[in-house]
Parts: structure tokens; sequence; C-alpha cells
């Protein structure tokens, strides 16, 4: 139950990557009050959870109903993740996680960016959905595994949205180099995990 928590929350909280975050959420939140921006991170968290964990509880319901195994899915997520990782590590923006320019600049024209691109996909972005699909398959039906998921879950979006209530603080602290370390780092382990998650899958399907 332990291993199960550390593994899913070290996997969550590399894949929200709350520096980052917390980096694009002053940037598209120029001319917002803390108050505001306090609203805001607070409402995107408890959307990214009820996101993560509906898709975590159906996400193998609706592979079963299109008929794909998980064993595909594994596969499949495994190269998904790895393109996110691709995308941390070279710090560039490619919409799997983070938001392009167009999305940049709707996201400053509107009042609330709670929902988004704050919670989707900055936080319960693809890789993140992926992540929760394939940990919810590795926890199979154990309750006290299942508990220890959602406890993860909720750990990681905790330490996410402390970043952001901390936002201009981090970016003081960071800078932007710091922010791009970090992130690089993170990428890093995203794509170790990926790897893993991949070789798990390939081994599944091969006889």
């Amino acid at each position: 139950m332990v291993e199960t928590f550390l593994y899913a929350f070290v996997a969550l909280l590399v894949i929200f990557d709350p520096p980052g975050t917390a980096a694009i959420f002053i940037a598209i939140t120029p001319r917002d009050s803390d108050a505001k921006r306090r609203e805001q991170a607070v409402r995107a968290v408890g959307i990214s959870f009820a996101v993560l964990a509906g898709f975590a509880l159906g996400g193998e319901w609706l592979m079963r109903a299109m008929g794909v195994t998980l064993p595909a899915f594994q596969v499949a997520g495994g190269i998904l993740l790895f393109l996110l990782a691709t995308d941390m590590v070279m710090v560039r923006d490619s919409g799997l996680r983070r938001t392009t320019e167009r999305e940049t600049a709707e996201a400053e024209r509107e009042t609330d960016i709670a929902v988004f691109p704050l919670a989707i996909p900055l936080i319960a972005g693809p890789g993140a959905m992926t992540t929760m699909v394939l940990l919810r398959g590795r926890a199979g039906d154990d309750p006290w595994l299942l508990a220890a998921l959602g406890a993860a879950l909720a750990v990681a979006l905790i330490v996410t949205l402390v970043s952001l209530l901390a936002a201009k603080r981090l970016m003081r602290l960071l800078g932007e180099t710091g922010t791009n370390v970090i992130g690089r780092v993170l990428g890093l382990v995203v794509a170790a995990l990926a790897a893993q998650i991949t070789l798990d899958g390939v081994r599944a399907i091969l006889p």
C-alpha cells in the first residue's frame, strides 16, 4: 500500500510539474488580484481532482467498451508520456500539457481560467489522465491500493495547489532558468516512467 502510494505520488507529481504550472499560471493571469488567483487555483485543483478521479474509475470501462486491452493502453500511454517528457526536457510547448500561444492569448482574455486552461490541460492533461488509468490498472480491485491511489492523487494536487498559491514567490525564488532546470529534471523522470510502462505493456503482449 505504501509502495503504491509513493509510486503514484511521484508519477503524478512529476507530470503535474508544480513549478512549471505555477510559471504558466502567473503568465496567463497578469492583471488578476491575489484573491482572484487564489480562488481560481482552488477551483482548478478541485476540478482536476474530479476529472482525474473520474477518469481513473471510468477509464478502464471505456477501454473495454472500445475493445482496447490494458497492455495496448500501456504501450500507447507510455509513448504519449514519452512525448510529454520530450516537451519537458526541451522546454517546448506542444499542447500535450502546456498551452499553445493562441490558447494562452484566449485565456488572458477570459475572466476565469480555472477550467481552461488551468485545470485542463495544464493539470489534468492527457498525460495525467493516461497515468491515472495505468495506475488504476496496477491497483486492480484491491480497496487498500485504490485508497492509496486516491490519497496519492489528493496529496499531489495539494502540492500543486501550494505551488499555485505561492506562484509569485516561487517565480522570484527560482527564476525562469531555475524553473526550466526543474522541468528538465522532472522530464527525465517522466521519460523513465514512460519507458517502464511501455516495457510492461510489451511484456504483457508477448507470449
